[in-house]
């Protein structure tokens, strides 16, 4: 076994009801969650019956640490002000309402341009995202599987993305989400993905670790269980041991089945 490998703090993404009860039917002290709908502009809610301070108290009493996933239609790269601009005001609810509870990040995906755009236009409105938002928790920016115009799909891409954003102020508050069924998918090669993404940003703050039922390079954002899918189970988890970050499994199923994908990358840290 790795030294320090059984440290590695290992949680899921649940229901956004009552993520404590959630955590405690995992066994773990770490979820991530939507608050109100993924789908859409409407903007944050807390479903928690406690409301936003109760959740705060009751997490903090439990020790369980809350991460925030934002909405996947966030596209603060696009050049359609129809939608970037309502994307900048929700990221900027879901920072706001994430803070509230005592959130330790906000997960939001790299977003993409339109086929005809230049792509230094997307990096560039990341920049201005970043200096346009005040990052009361940390932003943890995800790659993606798919899409030829994704900013976060590729590592050149992903590099162009930090150097935006390190010339923008308060970005020592963005961080890294290392999604491994979306590195497969987009053709990054696991083995040395951990290191090749630090080369870039120099940070991995948050693994999503998932199993994909694609193929490596398919571009299909497809999760499943731990060994049910396309990664070689020794890379997947020498994923998770390089980056020595918080684990959220987005595997399907409730708290049986999560255990279960615990117990499986537990065993092969």
């Amino acid at each position: 076994m790795t030294p320090g490998s059984t440290t590695i703090r290992i949680g899921a993404h649940v229901a956004q009801d009552d993520p404590i009860a959630e955590a405690k039917a995992r066994d773990t002290t770490l979820v991530q969650f939507f608050l109100g709908d993924p789908q859409g502009y409407k903007g944050p809610e807390v479903r928690y019956a406690g409301g936003a301070a109760g959740l705060k108290a009751d997490a903090e009493a439990a020790g369980v640490d809350l991460y925030v996933h934002a909405p996947y239609i966030v596209n603060v790269a696009t050049t359609n002000n129809r939608i970037r601009i309502p994307s900048r005001k929700l990221l900027q609810q879901h920072v706001d309402a994430a803070a509230e509870i005592g959130a330790k990040g906000l997960i939001v995906h790299g977003g993409h341009v339109n086929k005809d755009d230049d792509p230094d236009k997307g990096f560039d409105n990341w920049r201005k995202a970043v200096e346009a938002t005040d990052l009361k928790v940390p932003v943890l920016i995800e790659n993606t599987a798919g899409g030829d115009n994704a900013m976060t799909r590729h590592l050149d891409r992903i590099a162009r993305v930090w150097e935006a954003i390190s010339q923008a102020e308060g970005h020592e508050s963005v961080g890294f989400c290392l999604d491994t069924c979306h590195a497969w998918a987009s053709g990054i090669d696991l083995t040395d993905a951990v290191d090749q993404i630090r080369a870039l940003t120099g940070r991995i703050d948050l693994v999503h670790a998932n199993d994909s039922r694609d193929a490596f390079g398919s571009g299909a954002d497809r999760h499943t269980s731990f060994g049910n899918g396309e990664i070689d189970p020794d890379q997947l988890a020498g994923v998770v041991r390089a980056a020595g970050a918080p684990v959220i499994c987005e595997t399907p199923g409730g708290p049986d089945e999560h255990r279960a994908d615990f117990d499986w990358l537990r065993e092969r840290l």
